[in-house]
């Protein structure tokens, strides 16, 4: 790969930017200076901007717990998006929230440049499992299992895949646990069993589970096996 494409690939850097670091001698590969054409073998060579080694990933895979407020888009002109929370470290180009939550909600979100990985999880196909804690405005009871468990259908006519659910010790918090992803789907579930979601937030996508220690806002790299 040449120098210019690897550095690009890597980074948030564009291909002249990266011709001109080189040029102005603040690219190493070896330890040692080259031009912008000269090859690299990506996972041999040694190649760092300003002292910094690049390290190379072919994907990279970073977890966010996301906040409220925020939008799942790679930007927007008006609403602070997902993306501006990644720290410049972890940025290069490509980079793009595998998934959506809608704004009022919080959690686990999937920032990759993996488009493949990305189809795989989110394919209505695949019915990838996603877990969310929903706080509700009242009680949650015993009916409610049976009606998800069926698949309840909600306003439109459409028809839930089964869900399950699991009471925790606070009546008016349920773990939720769905296999697709309709549009505002567990605020329309929990609608048309005569109740409001307050708050939720995911916390697992497929066997991917959200740190419990990574707190609101940030995020880190992960692999994904």
């Amino acid at each position: 790969m040449r120098l210019d494409a690897f550095i690009t690939s890597q980074t948030m850097y564009s291909r002249s930017e990266a011709a001109q670091l080189i040029r102005r001698g603040r690219v190493t590969v070896n330890g040692g200076h080259s031009s912008r054409s000269d090859s690299v073998d990506p996972e041999r060579d040694t190649v760092a901007v300003d002292g910094e080694r690049i390290i190379y990933r072919e994907h990279v895979y970073i977890m966010l717990n996301k906040p409220a407020g925020f939008i799942c888009a790679t930007k927007d002109a008006l609403t602070p998006t997902v993306m501006e929370l990644i720290p410049p470290h972890l940025r290069r180009k490509g980079l793009f929230p595998a998934g959506r939550l809608d704004k009022d909600t919080s959690g686990f979100v999937l920032i990759t440049d993996d488009g493949a990985y990305a189809h795989r999880i989110l394919s209505p196909k695949s019915h990838v499992e996603k877990e969310y804690i929903v706080t509700l405005r009242d009680p949650a009871h015993e009916g409610y299992k049976a009606l998800l468990e069926e698949g309840i259908t909600i306003d439109g006519g459409e028809k839930c895949l089964p869900a399950q659910m699991t009471f925790t010790d606070d009546p008016r918090v349920i773990r939720l646990v769905i296999h697709e992803g309709k549009y505002h789907q567990i605020k329309r579930m929990m609608h048309a069993l005569g109740n409001e979601v307050t708050a939720l937030k995911r916390i697992r996508i497929g066997d991917i589970v959200l740190d419990p220690h990574l707190p609101e806002g940030q995020c880190k790299e992960i692999d994904i096996t």
